[in-house]
């Protein structure tokens, strides 16, 4: 049986995941048979290394492990399953290289370009010594921030990497917060190939729209006279501004809706876009205004509604 993972990595059992990758990679690096060859000692101890982190890496089998589910080799308390993968899931050659390339967000290839730093005299890759071939260069990872108009209709942008490369980016129509664009081949280079660029969108807040679902939703801003007497008012939308029509004796709060102008779905189809009417007074005071609000007020009061609670 495997010994404690958390004691083959070195980390406390409250350790987050950045510790625990970060130590999955000092030792994988330390102990990878390209580093040490011929040397039976060091591969045996990147076996368990790899069969610990193959537990804590992944927080489904980390969650089983902490309850006493599974053991150290990953096979279920008290039934003797035997679908947990365990140090010898590197014998037999590729049977265990997919695993060891990727390891829950932890790129072997990148631990080796670091080692190798791509040079020649016969690197091999996650899976030397074992039946494996060459080293696939390391996926890069990167965040663009985009703006809410972008994201809605798409379009290309520029992102530099630490490495001194731009690549042009092409943000698909509909693009959601959070999303991730993988580009293929334009990660690092390897001796097998260059790997996979991974690239997190993150969409800006935006000023007048804020989100609801596939919906967008503002405030719009009218005279006192356009909500007593009706008008024609511009609005913004994504595309530019269009022209509303206000509704005689428009209460503050009141809903335009405008079909079709909110974010794309899964299928491409739009939301709409609300526009919450917002009663405005001029900056300055009026004096005819005024004098009328106090000939109402003493001829005609009225006692408003609470307006309703958002989103009852």
């Amino acid at each position: 049986m495997a010994r404690d993972p958390y004691q083959e990595l070195g980390v406390s059992r409250g350790a987050g995941e950045d510790e625990i990758r970060k130590a999955f990679r000092n030792l994988a690096k330390k102990h990878h048979p390209d580093a040490n060859p011929g040397d039976k000692a060091a591969e045996e101890r990147f076996k368990r290394v790899s069969a610990a982190f193959d537990i804590l890496g992944d927080p489904d089998k980390r969650k089983k492990f902490d309850a006493g589910e599974i053991d150290a080799d990953g096979h279920e308390t008290g039934r003797g399953f035997g679908g947990g993968w365990s140090p010898g899931g590197f014998e037999g050659g590729r049977r265990g290289q997919t695993r060891a390339e990727t390891f829950d967000g932890v790129d072997l290839g990148d631990i080796l370009g670091e080692m190798f730093g791509g040079r020649g005299g016969g690197a091999r890759g996650p899976g030397a010594g074992f039946g494996g071939g060459l080293a696939r260069g390391a996926d890069v990872r990167a965040k663009l921030e985009i703006d809410l108009e972008e994201a809605i209709a798409g379009g290309k942008k520029r992102i530099a990497f630490s490495d001194g490369r731009t690549i042009d980016v092409t943000i698909p129509r509909g693009a959601g917060e959070g999303q991730t664009l993988r580009l293929k081949g334009q990660g690092s280079p390897g001796r097998a190939g260059p790997g996979d660029a991974f690239i997190e969108l993150t969409v800006r807040p935006h000023p007048i729209f804020h989100r609801e679902g596939d919906r967008l939703v503002m405030d719009l801003p009218v005279t006192v006279y356009d909500a007593v007497l009706g008008g024609k008012v511009e609005a913004p939308t994504p595309e530019g501004p269009v022209t509303l029509t206000v509704p005689k004796g428009a209460n503050a709060g009141a809903m335009l809706r405008l079909k079709g102008r909110g974010l794309p779905d899964a299928a491409g189809q739009r939301g709409d876009l609300l526009a919450r009417l917002v009663i405005t007074l001029p900056d300055k005071p009026d004096a005819e205004l005024t004098a009328f609000a106090e000939t109402w007020r003493a001829k005609r009061p009225y006692q408003p509604k609470p307006a309703p609670r958002r989103g009852a």
